[in-house]
């Protein structure tokens, strides 16, 4: 087993838990008890509660930007205590992934290319006593602490088939003559509605249209430009836009889009073409 103080990655916490109960820090308090030379980050505990394709789509937008080998332990559990299985993946990127077989983990795993699963089972990694309804601290928190701490992820349990856990399928735009339909899969906490809408996506359907412009709607409302940043809107005026995600999404410059909407995730939003020049 390696020393701990030599490991150079990180242990990365994403939850629904928020701040205002202990659960969270009730959970470094088990790593520190097992692992306390590991370094501790926070993704985020603002997941909106029991969301976990919100906590999904988080957990994929960060993995890539830590060390290799970080440990991520990803607590969204609206089945906890139930028969879904606690789950610990390896993957060929070499990020380790622990959590709840709920799809949680699927689209950051699967992303990273996944190389190992196990059933969360061993005694010897866990706590004594195992309630039903914190698994975050009884089986997972343990968990990602010995991995980090070098335990080989086969001795926490029996292996699973990559197809034999849940795995979370976002919905994919579709294509008419005239436009891209999409939906509304997060909202930030500025209120910015993303949308499943990718650049490429937005890209190849503008190459059919090279004499017209683009524009993007939501739920049907008024047409609004994309724009290359928030600040090129004047203040209270809604924008379109490509941003870190990397998806369309639809803001207002200094506002929050989904009060102004009244949207969230599901609203429709698309891309559609105008008659105005380029």
């Amino acid at each position: 087993m390696p020393t701990p103080a030599r490991n150079s990655f990180p242990l990365a916490i994403i939850t629904d838990f928020g701040y205002r109960d202990h659960y969270a820090g009730t959970m470094k308090g088990v790593i520190a008890s097992i692992a306390p030379a590991a370094s501790l980050i926070d993704i985020t505990h603002g997941v909106p509660a029991q969301s976990v394709v919100a906590g999904a789509i988080a957990l994929r937008e960060s993995w890539r930007y830590f060390p290799p080998r970080t440990v991520f332990l990803a607590v969204v559990d609206p089945g906890v205590g139930t028969a879904r299985a606690p789950i610990a993946i390896e993957t060929r990127a070499g990020a380790r992934f622990v959590g709840p077989d709920n799809g949680l983990l699927w689209l950051a795993a699967n992303q990273a290319g996944i190389k190992r699963i196990v059933k969360l089972t061993s005694p010897r990694h866990r706590l004594i006593s195992v309630s039903a309804t914190f698994h975050g601290r009884d089986i997972f928190a343990p968990a990602a602490a010995y991995l980090w701490r070098g335990t080989p992820i086969s001795a926490l349990g029996p292996a699973l088939r990559s197809t034999s856990i849940v795995q979370l399928d976002l919905p994919r735009p579709v294509e008419s003559a005239r436009s891209v339909r999409g939906e509304v899969i997060y909202v930030d906490g500025f209120g910015n509605l993303v949308s499943n809408i990718d650049r490429r996506t937005a890209e190849q359907f503008a190459t059919r249209f090279r004499h017209k412009s683009l524009s993007v709607r939501i739920r049907g409302g008024a047409a609004m430009r994309i724009l290359n940043a928030y600040g090129d809107a004047p203040k209270g005026v809604p924008l379109a836009i490509f941003g870190s995600f990397g998806l369309l999404e639809v803001a207002i410059r200094d506002g929050n889009a989904a009060m102004h909407f009244a949207a969230g995730p599901g609203s429709s939003v698309s891309l559609v073409t105008r008659a105005d020049r380029i």
